[in-house]
């Protein structure tokens, strides 16, 4: 389907919209403009006259109400780190973009109650140091928390590297604020671990990104913050031996293991090619690599010991090849950073085809090397460059561009790739999307994989939340 049908924006109305936020409150200047109208990898560019800043959430249903007095069409926009383009405008020049990043208190912290109550602008690393402040720890960790905005965590249901232990946002928010459609205000931020009184609102919204309504704040669940931590690079021979090394992993741990990430050599080698200062964490190559991260809430060496028997237990049995534990938490920190730099180090070889799927975990192994296969099939000179979140059976299969091929050329066959790597993971009860959402990229194609019933139902309740199709027009379903 194309996108919605496109009526320009008089100066009069725009006038209109800027009065209500004030002269710190509205942008029109095209430099200021522009980084908000392209997606971080350029696969999305659009167009707006004009990005709005409101300070409150009276200002976000004032905005709301002339949006749906006018049918203006509003895209919700956090820290502009979605993957989907569901944070990027059309090119037809008649959205305007609803930036809550002034947005950006604190507005409680309750550590009895192991709660945080923010605004959405709020940077993810920002509620990360509050919490850690009055010793508590907010587990919700990805590559761009220094830019990121809890909003667009919520309206995305992130994942990232602790969803194993702690779950995604969804299982980190208690309660929302959200502005409706019509302009009301819900106020639902209700700290309760129990409220079973009917529906479950806040979970709409949660993933819903800003197509059903805009949250404006949420409360947030906590954590003990850790004491220890145990951490190693450790080499593995197959990621079917990840996965047996994370069985035994957990049941030696009781529930302790906190991060479980599968890295392929070649993904390691575009890190430590591409990143200078960068040090291979073991001596020799190995085909699989798992960084994994134990932690507890005593300081008394024990999860150390518990991470050491894991890995003798693992030499003795094949599963482990060559480990090296972090001895520091600067060596600890650097293992991570290898991590994060998988996904951008891609960028210096050329055109990647990258696909963010979920399968049950002990299909893994399975879906890794099924999908290989198939793509190289297709592609033979590409490579495949797959890692991630294994312990949640979340994997970042991308495909790198064959050395010699033109960028352009390449991308070509990104419909192609798709269709080959999500019919497998389909095909194995898995999802196309696990943590990226739907936003523009994958709209038409969910209804490929999801039924007609879960399609109408979509349908139903965006009909029913945003009849004017305002908010987010032409984003995650249509009408």
């Amino acid at each position: 389907m194309n996108a919605p049908l496109s009526t320009p924006l008089s100066a009069a109305l725009l006038d209109r919209f800027k009065n209500l936020v004030g002269p710190k409150g509205w942008v029109t200047d095209p430099d200021i403009l522009a980084p908000h109208l392209r997606e971080q990898r350029d696969l999305y560019v659009g167009n707006s006259p004009m990005l709005l800043r409101p300070a409150n959430t009276a200002e976000v249903a004032a905005i709301i109400r002339l949006a749906r007095e006018t049918k203006t069409k509003l895209v919700p926009q956090g820290g502009n780190t979605g993957l989907v383009g569901g944070n990027i405008p059309f090119m037809s020049n008649d959205e305007i973009i609803l930036s809550l990043q002034r947005m950006n208190r604190i507005l409680a912290i309750d550590p009895l109650n192991d709660t945080i109550t923010v605004e959405a602008g709020c940077i993810l690393q920002q509620v990360q140091q509050a919490a850690r402040e009055v010793d508590r720890l907010f587990p919700l960790s990805i590559g761009s928390e220094g830019s990121c905005t809890i909003g667009g965590n919520l309206s995305t249901n992130a994942g990232g590297n602790a969803v194993l232990r702690y779950g995604n946002t969804r299982e980190l928010a208690l309660g929302l604020e959200v502005v409706l459609a019509d302009g009301q205000i819900w106020n639902g931020l209700r700290g309760l671990r129990k409220d079973n009184t009917g529906y479950a609102l806040k979970d709409l919204f949660i993933g819903g990104e800003g197509t059903l309504g805009i949250i404006t704040a949420a409360v947030l669940k906590l954590h003990p913050l850790p004491k220890a931590m145990a951490t190693a690079f450790t080499a593995i021979p197959s990621p079917s031996a990840a996965i047996e090394l994370l069985a035994l992993s957990k049941a030696a741990t009781g529930g302790q293991v906190t991060g479980f990430e599968l890295i392929s050599r070649l993904s390691l080698d575009f890190a430590l090619k591409h990143n200078a200062g960068t040090v291979d964490p073991v001596a020799e190559r190995h085909p699989w690599y798992v960084l994994m991260e134990f932690s507890s809430g005593r300081d008394d060496g024990n999860i150390g010991e518990t991470m050491e028997a894991v890995l003798a237990e693992g030499f003795e049995k094949g599963l482990v090849l060559d480990a090296a534990i972090a001895q520091s938490d600067t060596q600890r920190a650097t293992f991570w950073k290898l991590r994060e730099l998988l996904s951008s180090s891609q960028k210096p070889e050329g055109g990647s085809i990258k696909c963010d799927i979920s399968v049950p975990v002990s299909s893994m192994p399975d879906f890794i090397e099924q999908a290989s296969a198939a793509v190289l099939a297709l592609l033979p000179d590409s490579r495949v460059i797959a890692f991630g979140h294994i312990g949640d059976g979340n994997v970042h299969f991308n495909l790198s561009q064959p050395v010699g091929w033109e960028r352009t050329e390449f991308l070509k066959h990104w419909d192609a790739v798709h269709q080959i790597v999500h019919d497998i993971a389909h095909g194995m009860q898995g999802s196309i999307s696990a943590e990226h959402g739907v936003g523009r990229m994958k709209i038409d194609e969910i209804v490929h994989y999801k039924s007609p019933v879960e399609i109408e139902m979509m349908r139903k309740i965006k009909r029913a939340f945003d009849p004017d199709n305002i908010l987010n027009p032409g984003k995650v379903v249509w009408p």
